[in-house]
């Protein structure tokens, strides 16, 4: 597209811009993105299309890696509130349901591509004749995970943007497959540039599921199968198994603080408080063989297959969690460590309650806090959704949980946005968390949410 979309997009692109300045394009996922689709890129960081929000993620976790996580944090509602308003201005303009509507016929086609190549590398995987053929595999099933994950994301988008044309327009086609959503702005990762998973930049209306050759690092370049726009369903597959490690639990993490996967794991009680108390030979096995994974990927520069296996990692049982936390302070991976916390606060919530509480009954409070405080960055109305999903089921721990660290690393403005979702249910339970962490919080708390309008 070679005219600027409109003035909000162009806010976003130098929003996009400045973030990109602070990073080392070469690196991270940087790096990666940049030599997958420099076309893209470009038009993203010059205002002229909208890139999708995993992507942004992801450069949001460069930073942390780079300056710390306090940082990351402080940028990324911010930038979901650029972003989204980017997305509506592209989704204003004329003829952009028809735009969205083909670029989801061809997620679709990719995922049905992303699916078929999957499960043939695991097929191969565990028939492999050596070491050195496994190894091969395994880089490629890890990168095919990630676009799916990706592609996946940006299915769900497409599909809550199309949604929420046909709410707003009285002709707007129904969108195959899609319930309506509530709420008006996105809440899961964005499809709005031209970016697949891996694919260099094509013309949208040739976005079809053929097969392009990037390079994601220096040392390996892979076949893929995604296409321009890419989205897949959300379907589970085979997770990835590490060389020696036992088998993964299944992925459970679809659009990044999507908040409509599924929550419960075989370690989490039904009030989400603790997670098997020991871990046994196998755990301890996984753990240190990811830690020396990570330290040779490292050690070899393949940065982006490194951010892959802490990805995964984050999708562990949670009673992994003290376990990696240890071994990656012992190896000097101390970043990695930030960064596996980062993934893990993308967890849905009664999982994230699960991994903060398992920090903390091994002895790593400090971390379970943190970890907590990172979890309650997400934008405050979904907090507050998933606060009152859990406390609906029973989970009043969790629920508990999820609202002191909500009022602990927020101000009483935005805490008092977690009520919006279901005012009579939340306001109460809002108040009463913050009466457990002071006095003052609950004052300050009471006379924002009054401000907002909500009567406590």
């Amino acid at each position: 597209m070679a005219e600027q979309l409109t003035a909000t997009v162009g806010e976003f692109g130098s929003y996009l811009d400045g973030l990109l300045a602070r990073l080392d394009q070469g690196v991270g996922w940087c790096g990666v993105f940049w030599r997958r689709d420099p076309d893209g890129m470009r038009a993203c960081r010059e205002g002229h299309e909208v890139p999708p929000w995993d992507l942004v993620d992801a450069l949001l976790r460069d930073l942390a890696a780079a300056y710390g996580t306090a940082p990351a944090l402080a940028e990324r509602e911010r930038a979901r509130l650029l972003h989204a308003a980017a997305l509506t201005a592209y989704d204003a303009r004329p003829g952009a349901h028809d735009t969205l509507t083909h670029r989801l016929d061809a997620t679709l086609r990719a995922r049905r591509h992303a699916d078929d190549r999957e499960a043939a590398l695991a097929h191969r995987l565990a028939g492999a004749a050596t070491e050195a053929e496994a190894e091969s595999l395994r880089v490629d099933l890890a990168w095919a995970r990630d676009d799916r994950h990706r592609a996946t994301a940006r299915c769900a988008e497409l599909r809550d943007r199309l949604s929420r044309m046909a709410r707003s327009g009285p002709s707007a086609v129904r969108v195959p497959g899609q319930a309506a959503s509530p709420g008006g702005g996105p809440t899961s990762p964005s499809a709005g540039a031209d970016f697949a998973p891996g694919d260099p930049a094509t013309a949208p209306a040739a976005a079809d599921s053929r097969e392009a050759t990037p390079a994601p690092s220096a040392h390996r370049k892979r076949r893929r199968g995604s296409a321009r726009f890419a989205g897949l369903d959300e379907a589970p597959a085979a997770p990835l198994v590490l060389p020696g490690a036992p088998q993964a639990t299944p992925d459970l993490r679809g659009a990044r603080f999507a908040g409509a996967e599924a929550e419960g794991t075989a370690e989490e009680t039904r009030d989400g408080e603790r997670a098997e108390p020991v871990p046994d030979a196998d755990d301890h096995r996984a753990v240190a063989h990811a830690v020396a994974s990570l330290a040779a990927l490292r050690s070899a520069g393949r940065t982006g297959e490194a951010h892959i296996l802490l990805a995964e990692a984050a999708r562990w049982p949670a009673l992994r969690f003290p376990l990696l936390a240890e071994a990656l302070a012992g190896a000097g991976l101390d970043a990695d460590w930030a960064t596996l916390r980062w993934e893990a606060a993308a967890l849905p919530p009664g999982q994230l309650v699960v991994a903060a509480a398992a920090l903390k009954s091994a002895g790593h409070a400090r971390e379970g806090n943190r970890l907590m405080r990172e979890g309650a960055a997400r934008p405050p109305e979904e907090t507050g959704a998933a606060v009152a999903r859990l406390d609906a089921e029973g989970r009043h721990a969790a629920a508990r949980a999820l609202l002191d660290a909500c009022v602990r690393a927020r101000t009483p403005e935005d805490a008092a946005r977690t009520a919006a979702e279901d005012p009579d249910r939340l306001a109460p339970l809002l108040l009463e968390a913050a009466r457990c962490v002071s006095e003052e919080h609950h004052r300050d708390l009471a006379h924002a949410l009054r401000a907002a309008g909500i009567t406590p």
